[in-house]
């Protein structure tokens, strides 16, 4: 019996884009004789024609589902619908703006099919700005320093899970997704499959710089304590210098009185000095806090409006 591949495909205002992608993709697919495949679009919200498309694209091609929120949810939370729609054998996810190409979703196939049960597409080049490759670069290296598990660098969320990888995955029902952690949270056997990551065949990305940063800020404090315990260490170096400060004023005042100058100065410096470091703890905790919060106050993940796929 035919084993069945299903894709992930999160879009977001796609639509100069999805008929190509879909092209590309089925082109691809039609490769590997030897498998079922299952095309799940998830239309996370898209404020432009891309349902239409999506609805086109499924009156041709009885594979593919699309599941439509009621609003933007996000890129995370797409995917884990995804997830929790798909049947497969294994599930290939991937983005729909050809920056990852779906013939390397083949070669995803293929590791898994030498017996891993994770493969994660590992960018070996991208086509980005110099600004955007260097932050990426440094948070990586950030991200591994102060994570707790080892989260493999260059990569993002195209990659092949097998069944049992998303059976454990689908438990995972946080708020505050960081799906490359998470499936490195899983363990179980994983490799890579490097790529060269092309430009974005149209439109825009749908991660402006506010939703990068929430999502590195996720990737850090979903899978590190780290920073709570920088804000004891910062605590201990704030008490030592503020002893050795005690210790020079009071020698000076004892061993040299006359060169004491009244004034503000190092008061002022003092008052600043600890209330910026006070005002960064509490954004650290206060980071962690909200995350107790969203979770305290369980919300579903997601809201579906409907779901189109093909009668069997």
């Amino acid at each position: 019996m035919a084993k069945l591949i299903s894709y992930v495909l999160p879009v977001y205002n796609e639509s100069e884009g999805i008929e190509q992608f879909y092209a590309e993709l089925k082109k691809s697919l039609a490769k590997l004789k030897s498998y079922k495949f299952d095309l799940i679009f998830i239309n996370d919200g898209s404020r432009d024609d891309s349902l239409i498309k999506l609805l086109s694209i499924h009156e041709q091609d009885s594979r593919v589902k699309v599941i439509n929120f009621s609003r933007n949810f996000g890129h995370q939370k797409a995917i884990t619908a995804g997830l929790d729609y798909a049947v497969g054998d294994a599930v290939v996810i991937m983005d729909t703006d050809l920056q990852d190409p779906p013939s390397v979703s083949l070669e995803l196939i293929q590791k898994w099919e030498e017996g891993f049960e994770v493969v994660y597409a590992k960018r070996a080049k991208r086509k980005d700005t110099f600004f955007k490759r260097v932050t990426a670069n440094w948070y990586y290296r950030l991200l591994s320093k102060l994570s707790e598990i080892e989260i493999p660098r260059n990569t993002g969320d195209f990659r092949l899970l097998d069944r049992k990888a998303v059976n454990y995955l689908n438990k995972f029902r946080e708020q505050n997704r960081y799906m490359r952690g998470l499936v490195s949270f899983l363990g179980f056997k994983q490799t890579a499959v490097e790529f060269d990551r092309d430009a974005r065949f149209a439109g825009k990305t749908g991660y402006s710089w506010g939703k990068m940063i929430r999502l590195a800020l996720d990737g850090i404090a979903g899978f590190s304590t780290a920073p709570l315990r920088m804000i004891a260490w910062m605590g201990f170096a704030v008490a030592f210098f503020s002893i050795l400060g005690i210790l020079y004023a009071l020698l000076v005042r004892l061993l040299s009185p006359e060169t004491v100058v009244s004034g503000w100065t190092f008061l002022i410096i003092a008052i600043f000095f600890i209330g910026g470091v006070q005002m960064i703890m509490l954004g650290i905790l206060g980071i962690y806090i909200g995350r107790i919060y969203t979770e305290v106050q369980g919300r579903p993940l997601y809201i579906v409006d409907s779901v189109i796929k093909s009668a069997k």
